[in-house]
This record gives C-alpha cells, sequence and structure tokens, in this order.
C-alpha cells in the first residue's frame, strides 16, 4: 500500500516534530539520571523530581489553555520549542561551573512541563487546519510511529554518549533538538487565519475551565479521561522507581538501562501502523475498549524484574507488550478526542487534559516516592501493577455519537491560506 499524502505543510510539521522526539529520545529519563549519577539522589528525590516538573508545570500552564485558543498556533508552538531550549540549556553551564543542584533541575523539569502544555494544546488545533478530517488517524499514527522509533534509537545511543562524554551530554541534543524543532516549524507555509472568539469579545474567567466542562459532560471523552489519569499517572510514576531499581539495587549500566527500554520500542512501530487497518475492521468503540484493556495488565511484571540478563529480558519483554499496546491505543484516542471536540475549544480541551495528566503523574509519582521509601521500589512498582488492573472498568461501555453527528461541529476548522 502506497505511503498516503498528507501534504507538505504537514510533512514539515511532521518533521520538526521527528527532530524533537528524536532529541528527546536521546536524552531519555536524563533528568532522573542525572539526579541518580551526578547528584547520588535519593528514591524520595528521583519521584519528588518527576512529580513536581508535571505539577508545578501544570498550575503554569492553567490559564495557558484560554491564551493559546485565541492565537495563531504556529508562533505559540516555536515560542514553546525555544523556551524549552533556553531551560534545557542551563544545565550544562551549570555542571561545567560545577554549579549544578537539585533545585535547579526541579526548576527546569517545572518549565519543560509547562512549555509541553502549552505546545501540545496548541499542536493539536494545527494539525486540525493542515489535514482533512478523515487523514487525522493517518497522521496521529505518523507521529506516534515517530516517537517510539526515536525512542528505540535514542536511549541506547544516549547511554554509550554518556558514558564516553559525560552525563549531560544528551541534555545538549536534547536541548538542540528543540531549536530545530522551531526552525522546522517556521518553515511550515501559509498564512494563519487569527482565531475569532464566537461570543464575548473578552476573555471570561471561566475559559479556564472550559476545555474541563466539555470533557465532563461528553460521556465517551469523560470515561476516556479518567481511564487515562490512572492509567498515564501508574505508568509514569514507576518510570522513577524503575530506575533506582536497575541502576542502584540491580546494578544495571545506563547503556543497559537504555537498551531495556529502546528495544521494546520497537512494538511501536508495529502497533501505530495498525492503527488505521485495525480500526477500519473493527471500530473505533471496540480497539479503545479491547486496546486500552490490554494495556492495563503488563505493568505488574515489572516488580519481577531480577539481575543479569534474565532481568534484562524481562523488562524488554514486560515494556514490549506495553508499548505495542500504547502505540495502537494512542492514535485512536487522539484522534477520537479531536473529532469530538468543537474547534474552538480545541486547545482548551487538549491543555485541559495535559493538565490533568500532569497533575495525576505528580500526584501518583509523589505517593509512589514515599511508598517506595517506606518499603522498597519493587513494592512500589509491584502495588502500581495491581492498581492499574482496574483501570478498564473506566473505559466506555457503549460508542460515542457517530461520526457524522460528533463531527457536526467540525465542519469549519481554523484555515490556513495557501
Amino acid at each position: 500500500m502506497a505511503r498516503r499524502s498528507l501534504g507538505r505543510r504537514f510533512g514539515w510539521l511532521w518533521a520538526a516534530y521527528a527532530v524533537s522526539a528524536y532529541g528527546s529520545g536521546l536524552g531519555f529519563g536524563a533528568l532522573p539520571l542525572i539526579a541518580v549519577l551526578v547528584l547520588d539522589a535519593s528514591p524520595a528525590q528521583v519521584s519528588v523530581l518527576s512529580a513536581v516538573g508535571p505539577a508545578v508545570g501544570a498550575l503554569i500552564a492553567l490559564p495557558l489553555g484560554p491564551w493559546v485558543e485565541f492565537r495563531r498556533k504556529r508562533p505559540v508552538m516555536i515560542a514553546m520549542d525555544l523556551a524549552r531550549f533556553a531551560a534545557m540549556m542551563t544545565i550544562p553551564v551549570a555542571y561545567a561551573v560545577n554549579r549544578l543542584s537539585f533545585v535547579q533541575l526541579l526548576v527546569v523539569s517545572v518549565v519543560i512541563a509547562a512549555a509541553k502544555i502549552a505546545f501540545n494544546a496548541a499542536g493539536g488545533a494545527y494539525l486540525r487546519a493542515l489535514v482533512r478530517p478523515d487523514d487525522l488517524l493517518v497522521a496521529n499514527a505518523r507521529f506516534e510511529s515517530t516517537t517510539w522509533s526515536s525512542i528505540a534509537v535514542g536511549p541506547p545511543l544516549g547511554g554509550a554518549a554518556i558514558g564516553l562524554f559525560g552525563p549531560v551530554t544528551t541534555v545538549v541534543a536534547d536541548a538542540l533538538s528543540y531549536l530545530l524543532s522551531a526552525l522546522g516549524i517556521s518553515a511550515v507555509r501559509g498564512q494563519e487565519e487569527p482565531p475569532r472568539r464566537t461570543g464575548q469579545s473578552r476573555a471570561r474567567a471561566g475559559e479556564l475551565l472550559d476545555g474541563w466542562r466539555h470533557i465532563l459532560t461528553h460521556p465517551g471523552l469523560r470515561a476516556l479521561y479518567f481511564n487515562n489519569l490512572l492509567v498515564s499517572g501508574l505508568i509514569m510514576a514507576t518510570e522513577p522507581l524503575l530506575a533506582v531499581l536497575l541502576l542502584r539495587e540491580l546494578g544495571f549500566s545506563p547503556w543497559e538501562y537504555g537498551l531495556a527500554f529502546a528495544v521494546p520500542c520497537l512494538g511501536g512501530l508495529i502497533g501505530s501502523r495498525l492503527a488505521r487497518r485495525v480500526v477500519a475492521r473493527y471500530g473505533q468503540h471496540q480497539i479503545l475498549r479491547t486496546v486500552g484493556t490490554l494495556r492495563a495488565v503488563w505493568l505488574i511484571g515489572l516488580a519481577f524484574v531480577r539481575p543479569g540478563v534474565a532481568g534484562l529480558a524481562t523488562v524488554m519483554a514486560v515494556e514490549f507488550a506495553i508499548i505495542i499496546s500504547m502505540s495502537l491505543y494512542n492514535p485512536v484516542l487522539a484522534t477520537y478526542r479531536l473529532e469530538h471536540t468543537p474547534p474552538d475549544r480545541t486547545a482548551r480541551t487538549l491543555s485541559a487534559w495535559s493538565i490533568s495528566s500532569s497533575a495525576a503523574i505528580a500526584l501518583l509519582s509523589a505517593l509512589g516516592g514515599l511508598l517506595a521509601d517506606a518499603t522498597s521500589p519493587r513494592t512500589a512498582i509491584a502495588i502500581a501493577g495491581v492498581l492499574i488492573l482496574a483501570s478498564p472498568l473506566l473505559l466506555p461501555r457503549r460508542p460515542g455519537p457517530s461520526h457524522g453527528e460528533a463531527g457536526a461541529g467540525l465542519s469549519a476548522p481554523t484555515k490556513l491560506s495557501a
């Protein structure tokens, strides 16, 4: 089957996304890794680092939803890339002069989290202007495929780079990728029309909550929203705990740690490439239900990791199963979310979703760190694996409105003039 063309402007956006994704792949887990290897952080500190960034970043991003909604999206995306570049570059500078501190890592994580939320909100709205509604799943699947391929390639190279050139090498690469992403987005041609308010001419305080209002009043989005908060929160909460378990307690080297997460990401290429076909065959609702259940059953396997080759194989097998499920589920969820959101609420809805996800990750990461300090990282991972088994109960039981009904408000997306 020939690759479906989505246009030159989408090609530039995809290229910019790919550069940023591969940079982030190289810097996968960079801040927790630096905290452990350079600052000798405890499990609680590593979890705090993973929790405070998303929490404070989400708080800062709260007023950004309406701000992004009523501005041209491309300049917002460029500004957020440049903000992340500047924040990340402070780490190698401080390390070079022996002034790197845990507080600085916290501040950088906050900036990155807030900028990511604003970027993703603007990017989702901008994507709707670049591609036709029936191409949204194809576009989201390509982004998903790029994400997982970057993680497959990035961590082993990043681990090798850290071993050869020092612990902040991958941070520099990640920072430069944001700069290149900004340049790529600026190359997207076409004049973007400024968004227009459909109601009151002045901003309302209630606009801060419009994204959540839409999510919570839509039965399908509401169920998927709460399910996603629990699943993503628990999976991400185990990441810093697994770093401590593998690197400190089980004696894995940085390159082995990177390899354990890189090889399973090949499953992401499989899942994302299947998304369009399986939705066409089984339907969107069935995929959300079935694959949404499958992605929750594997996490508990990480509690049984042992030292040596067998332990490395266990991590790879569990991560492969999680990733192939997530990579199939994520583009379907992203497409459903866009299809069931009015164009004039896209940025606020995506911002609300990201803020809530960041808050859930922050809360569960903090609780995981406290639990790991009171017991052990392995015990905390096991409890997360048990809790996530309840998440399928939150998935929608019935299909939402038909595509035609849901898309009734989507017939006039923000347009880009050629």
